[in-house]
């Protein structure tokens, strides 16, 4: 992939929400982000509330990691759409979570293995990216970065012209990633908290935050020269959801945070 200047000016940027939560529900959709109706950052349960015509028109996706909340639709947007496109969707992950893909879903088992049919035309093709990546997607500089869970995993940056947008995806605290991002100018930060402090040991041991530990990880990030960052939680738990908000309240976020809970279906410009 092209290595591309990280100072570049970004161009406008659209993120639609269209999941954000750690599990189903009525009414709840598990992680997806739909990027200028051509990008998809993760595969998620949310992906189903589009049309026929809007997954028509998404051309990459790139995929956190293997768990399924992550990737619950890819195979059945391919199904549901992969006839009406013209050329291949492509999947961006690590090389790891890409050989998890073709073991345990695109293997003719549990689902058909469309990196390979229809012979003339696959409906998938992957893309392997590495750590520290950066590369030209759609009209927008990404940049992949480096995340802690109990599977490989990666965050994503996308500049936009008013700074990056950077999704955490599923990870505990990583200091490798809060020395990347301050490194750049950012116009929101997607993390993720997906227990109540009530079932810490359980976030400790899957590698998820929790109010805790997502109060400790924020205090890395950098102050802006001017203002505040706009910080959007995700992924919490639907059992846990209001929990997890009030805990969150009580404690307090870093006077440079200014704390956006993330709903299925909101739209925000950058």
């Amino acid at each position: 992939m092209l290595e591309l200047d990280s100072q570049l000016p970004g161009s406008d940027l659209r993120v639609r929400v269209l999941g954000c939560s750690g599990a189903i529900g009525r009414g709840v959709r598990t992680t997806s982000f739909l990027i200028d109706d051509r990008l998809l950052v993760d595969c998620g349960t949310g992906v189903g509330d589009l049309t026929l015509e809007e997954m028509a028109r998404v051309d990459h996706v790139l995929l956190t990691h293997t768990h399924v909340d992550h990737i619950a639709a890819l195979p059945l947007m391919l199904d549901a759409v992969g006839s009406l496109r013209t050329e291949s969707l492509v999947v961006h992950a690590l090389p790891a979570t890409i050989a998890d893909l073709q073991a345990h879903i695109f293997n003719g088992i549990i689902w058909p293995d469309f990196t390979a049919i229809p012979y003339q035309r696959p409906y998938l093709r992957f893309e392997p990216l590495a750590v520290g990546e950066q590369f030209d997607l759609c009209g927008h500089l990404v940049e992949v970065l480096p995340a802690s869970h109990t599977v490989p995993a990666v965050g994503y940056g996308i500049q936009a012209a008013s700074g990056w947008w950077v999704f955490t995806g599923d990870t505990d605290h990583h200091l490798p990633f809060w020395q990347r991002i301050n490194q750049l100018p950012l116009a929101m930060l997607v993390i993720e908290a997906a227990f109540s402090n009530q079932e810490k040991q359980v976030a400790k041991v899957s590698k998820h935050h929790c109010p805790d530990t997502l109060i400790e990880t924020l205090a890395y990030l950098a102050p802006p020269a001017q203002g505040r960052i706009r910080v959007g939680i995700t992924h919490t738990k639907p059992s846990e959801a209001e929990r997890i908000r009030a805990e969150v309240t009580a404690m307090g976020v870093p006077p440079h945070v200014e704390l956006v809970w993330l709903e299925t279906g909101m739209e925000l410009d950058f």
